[in-house]
């Protein structure tokens, strides 16, 4: 007799099945990866620094605008490579 969670895994598996990704497949989503750290990275850099420039100056209003551009950012580029890597995925699927 099966567990529910096997059942579970066995709907789920049929409903979308996994694939196995090449080697130069997952080197491909892993260049995405690597491309959206590098622009969060420099985004990173570049806006914690006006931040630190901004609360040396005690702009407050501008300090708490930064974070949230920042925090905007980060999610931006983060949604952007996911999206890139589940296009990419789904031209592997065919």
């Amino acid at each position: 007799m099966k567990s529910a969670y096997e059942l579970a895994m066995e709907r789920l598996e049929n409903a979308s099945p996994s694939i196995s990704l090449t080697d130069d497949q997952r080197k491909e989503i892993a260049e995405i990866d690597s491309i959206y750290r590098a622009k969060i990275a420099e985004k990173e850099v570049f806006l914690k620094d006006q931040i630190r420039k901004a609360q040396n100056a005690e702009k407050f209003d501008e300090v708490e605008s930064l974070e949230k551009q920042l925090v905007a950012e980060i999610r931006r580029f983060q949604e952007d490579s996911e999206k890139k890597k589940e296009k990419l995925r789904a031209s592997f699927a065919r």
